[in-house]
């Protein structure tokens, strides 16, 4: 079930489209060919996407012996196909096998089971225990991971640009909260909306990262995608929350594009509008609440963020200011007029979005 009624069709990927476009333009095969048959894979997952939910998607439901406080998990090995998921290889409380990108996907299905659990009291992605399934090893040298409103589908990477997916679990977090999303705010996947939806994943999977290592705000590096990026590559991670703008800057990626205030917006049509690129503003807008409340993130800034996510009030074509505004008055709410809510109005106020 949605908030707000129906669930958009959304296909979202960790690596954003102009990243692969520019790869798949690159003249040495190596790095071109990947990124072409990357692509490829996710026009096809969208339009199955789409399709999903036209037709509906089959209904999963936990098993009756399924504990309320404890994951389901099942990996399988997709063994360099498309055709999904694969073969089982890994199910709820068995253990680790030889092959670490399988052990590393069912962690970080747990983890982010964990948080949102400890945390918010959330029961898995749909608050009512859903499954929590993935594929990993999927196509050949494939460049991405993502939720396709069912399952976690991770690719190994070419090795030249990206590695294997599952290495950062906050990778994983960022995917499995876009379903979060899907069941609750719903947000349209396009413009201001969008770039909410895409900088919901990043918070949440940052967190999921900060709670798995027991992290402050302080401790935290707020990167996502740190070690997915091979060795030749010269950046960080995919993304920077602390300063958008500086996860990367390499002569065959390009710089990365992400602004940190309202001041330098970027308008494309590009990307869903940009949705990958303008999330660094309300990304920063969170790392400055956080930094400034201190201790653990996840539970004054996260509690905030999950509160509007959450709360029913939020429009599926929501802005960045209508965002902010239910921050404001979550802050009040749950805190009243005190370091709380001047923490979220400063951070609003610093990233160029206005609130009350």
């Amino acid at each position: 079930m949605t908030t707000n009624g129906g669930s958009q069709p959304v296909f979202c990927t960790i690596v954003p489209p102009h990243v692969l476009d520019r790869l798949a333009r690159n003249e040495d095969p190596a790095l071109s060919g990947p990124a072409r048959r990357s692509l490829e894979h996710d026009a096809y997952q969208r339009t199955h996407r789409r399709l999903t939910t036209v037709i509906g998607a089959p209904s999963v439901a936990p098993p009756a012996s399924a504990a309320a406080d404890q994951p389901h998990r099942t990996i399988y090995d997709a063994g360099h196909r498309e055709d999904l998921p694969g073969t089982k290889v890994r199910e709820e409380g068995s253990e680790a096998g030889p092959d670490a990108t399988v052990n590393r996907a069912y962690a970080g299905l747990g983890a982010t089971f964990e948080l949102y659990l400890n945390a918010y009291g959330r029961n898995s992605i749909d608050g009512e225990g859903l499954p929590l399934d993935a594929s990993v090893h999927y196509g050949t040298d494939y460049d991405n991971a993502f939720w396709n409103g069912e399952q976690m589908v991770f690719g190994d990477g070419d090795n030249e640009i990206f590695l294997d997916f599952t290495i950062p679990v906050d990778v994983i977090g960022h995917e499995l909260t876009h379903g979060v999303t899907q069941h609750t705010a719903n947000l349209a996947y396009f413009g201001q909306s969008g770039a909410l939806n895409e900088s919901l994943s990043d918070v949440f999977g940052s967190l999921i990262k900060q709670y798995a290592l027991g992290q402050t705000a302080a401790e935290a590096d707020w990167l996502i995608g740190a070690g997915l990026l091979a060795p030749r590559v010269t950046g960080t991670a995919l993304r920077s929350m602390k300063a958008p703008g500086t996860a990367y800057d390499d002569d065959v990626l390009g710089k990365d594009p992400q602004p940190a205030t309202m001041d330098h917006y970027v308008h494309t049509g590009r990307d869903n509008g940009g949705v990958h690129i303008n999330s660094g503003i309300p990304n920063h807008a969170f790392y400055l609440a956080a930094t400034a409340l201190g201790g653990h993130s996840w539970e004054k800034a996260g509690q905030l963020w999950y509160d509007v996510l959450t709360g029913g009030a939020l429009k599926e074509d929501a802005l960045f200011a209508d965002f902010a505004t239910l921050t404001v008055r979550a802050a009040r709410e749950r805190y009243g007029a005190g370091d709380e809510l001047q923490a979220v109005q400063k951070a609003w106020e610093q990233v160029g979005v206005r609130t009350p």
